[in-house]
């Protein structure tokens, strides 16, 4: 707790001192007797607002919900703060207090924020709106009560309950359905009736990200491991997200916003998708990978995906994201992910990285994004290039400049298969 005397405490206890003095030095008994009377006054205001801390015992209680949360960037939520007294004195604590919230700049914008406060005899609620302005996890709380005595000499100034946190997921775009351009004949199959295949006795080692269903259960038994069919039309083809930060924020948030929202549209779409490189991982997944996330999972799906987001940072450097590129390149290749489809955002690549993705699309099909970072003046020839080498070694590439919308650039891809 803070506290601090007022403009008219600050003013009393200086009339109190030099009337003291005065009374002292003149001998005058009633005025040093006035300056004593000021000064015990101050005194016994610090003593009032001391002992009458609203954070002393547990008379108070703090309720702060944030709803939605998390809430994506450029979306509003709304705060509820609830403070209730538990008894008598927390009731006669609750009476005279002032409340203000404390809030982190990607929230507020910096302006103070503007609430709703209505007050009841045990309880207070404040209400206002906090705007995420970007991405990742901010601070909100805790509530800051100030408090003055009756005659209003002494200010104090304290927290009361805990802070909580506000996380905020990129902006996303909903993006058109991407139909047979992409997806190809076994997935538009997979969405109508199955039809019978020889290939249907055809098993392999299961892989994550395929479908349950496709086990073969009694084979998976006599072996001892996880066996399923092999017919790609038993189920949704895994989609790969692959994303390339740049060093630039402003181009890695762009970044981060088109790879979320390609894999929303895959994941509404009925595919198992997950999230590599830019550092990704998990406990439950390999280095530089998140595990496929399942559309059948409902609203959980789309939360599990985009919470990966979150914590996603630029790296330092150019060597920095090249590393982490081509560690995402060798789990591809480790993964032996035969059908699988690859959606890439990237920047202008080395001749390294270039080498490290020319075979991704051997086993299954890769299509990328080929973003111009704006660094320097070569920068849209060497995307150019980059686009080029990928086309040549069977990839589907579109170029994309970054801050541009997304849909453009998701249409673009789409008909780079014409």
């Amino acid at each position: 707790m803070r506290l601090r005397p007022t403009l008219r405490g600050g003013a009393l206890a200086a009339a109190g001192m030099i009337a003291l003095q005065v009374g002292i030095s003149l001998g005058a008994l009633d005025l040093a007797r006035v300056g004593v009377l000021l000064l015990v006054l101050v005194l016994v205001a610090v003593a009032v607002v001391a002992l009458g801390d609203p954070a002393r015992g547990r008379r108070l209680e703090v309720q702060r919900d944030v709803s939605p949360n998390p809430v994506h960037a450029g979306e509003e939520a709304q705060v509820h703060v609830v403070v209730r007294a538990a008894d008598a004195g927390g009731r006669a604590r609750l009476a005279g207090l002032r409340f203000a919230e404390q809030a982190a700049v990607e929230l507020s914008g910096g302006r103070p924020l503007r609430a709703r406060v209505r007050r009841t005899a045990d309880r207070v609620t404040v209400t206002y709106p906090v705007r995420g302005t970007q991405r990742g996890r901010w601070p909100l709380g805790p509530l800051v009560v100030t408090r003055t005595d009756v005659f209003g000499v002494v200010r104090a100034r304290t927290t009361l309950g805990a802070d909580s946190e506000v996380a905020v997921w990129p902006a996303v775009t909903a993006l058109p359905a991407p139909g047979d351009v992409l997806v190809g004949e076994p997935d538009r199959v997979a969405l109508g009736a199955r039809t019978p295949s020889p290939d249907d006795a055809s098993l392999r080692d299961y892989r994550e990200g395929d479908d349950l269903r496709r086990v073969h259960w009694r084979s998976s038994a006599r072996r001892g491991a996880l066996l399923v069919r092999s017919d790609e039309r038993a189920g949704m083809r895994p989609v790969t997200v692959l994303v390339d930060l740049p060093v630039r924020a402003s181009a890695a948030e762009w970044t981060i916003s088109l790879a979320a929202s390609m894999a929303l549209a895959m994941l509404d779409g009925g595919h198992p998708v997950r999230l590599v490189g830019a550092g990704l991982g998990t406990t439950r997944g390999p280095a530089g990978a998140s595990p496929f996330v399942h559309g059948r999972s409902g609203p959980e799906a789309r939360a599990a995906l985009l919470d990966l987001t979150i914590d996603l940072e630029p790296p330092r450097s150019s060597t920095e994201a090249e590393t982490q590129l081509l560690d995402a390149a060798r789990l591809l290749h480790a993964a032996d992910a035969g059908g699988e489809i690859v959606l890439a955002v990237l920047g202008p690549l080395s001749a390294a990285a270039r080498a490290a993705l020319a075979h991704v699309s051997d086993a299954g099909q890769g299509w990328a994004l080929v973003r111009a970072d704006g660094r320097h003046a070569g920068d849209e020839r060497d995307a150019r290039h980059t686009q080029s080498a990928l086309v040549r070694a069977g990839w589907r590439a579109a170029p994309a400049t970054a801050g541009e919308d997304l849909v453009p650039c998701w249409l673009r891809l789409l008909g780079s298969a014409r």
